[in-house]
């Protein structure tokens, strides 16, 4: 096995323990066994523990799964010139669900790492979460000022927005795996979050 697949290894199965016991609950020497390989290989590609975090967020932020959809994805960016909001804000929810419950063992280990107040959920926010908080904003103060959306700091909007996603992701992944409370497909739930969120904000 090559150097990088060794690495890669060692971080898929780093984000499966950290996401069932959490990085305090994590030793290095667990990641080994899990891994196949031994401490010491463990620690000649991480130095410490807290860099094994570090190296999943910015392994994450490589790959396409934390990619932003008015990044590349065309239907959305020919919607947003079109100004067709309701397309605009279906492609956010189903490309937002999407990659939430594909991803359940890293979506456990961020919410991990908040209740830990480990520097992890911090640095994610601040790169990933405060850039969707930007665009949705920016996107919906533009609509205002268009005359289509009516006057509301769009923040509370984007809250909104994310919470019903976040949400509904974490019933799915948490609370609810056999979904008796609500049994919805990804597109029915992302068509209805637009909605409701469109309702509420035109003008």
């Amino acid at each position: 096995m090559s150097g990088d697949k060794r690495r890669e290894q060692i971080l898929m199965s780093a984000i499966s323990l950290f996401s069932q016991k959490g990085f305090s609950g994590t030793t290095t020497k667990e990641i080994a066994r899990v891994a196949g390989v031994s401490e010491a290989t463990v620690f000649k590609h991480f130095s410490r523990k807290t860099d094994i975090y570090d190296a999943i967020l910015d392994n994450k932020a490589c790959h396409e799964g934390m990619r932003f959809p008015w990044e590349e994805d065309p239907v959305m960016l020919d919607a947003m010139r079109r100004r067709d909001d309701y397309t605009v804000f279906y492609q956010l929810a189903f490309n937002a669900l999407n990659k939430q419950q594909s991803d359940v063992g890293f979506m456990r280990l961020l919410f991990y790492s908040a209740l830990e107040e480990h520097e992890l959920a911090e640095r994610f926010f601040g790169e990933f979460v405060a850039r969707i908080y930007g665009f949705i904003g920016g996107y919906i103060e533009e609509r205002q000022q268009e005359g289509a959306f009516r006057p509301m700091n769009p923040r509370i909007a984007v809250r909104a927005f994310l919470g019903m996603m976040i949400h509904h992701s974490l019933n799915n992944i948490l609370w609810d795996k056999g979904r008796n409370l609500l049994d919805i497909t990804n597109e029915d739930a992302a068509d209805n979050f637009a909605q409701i969120l469109l309702r509420g904000i035109k003008a």
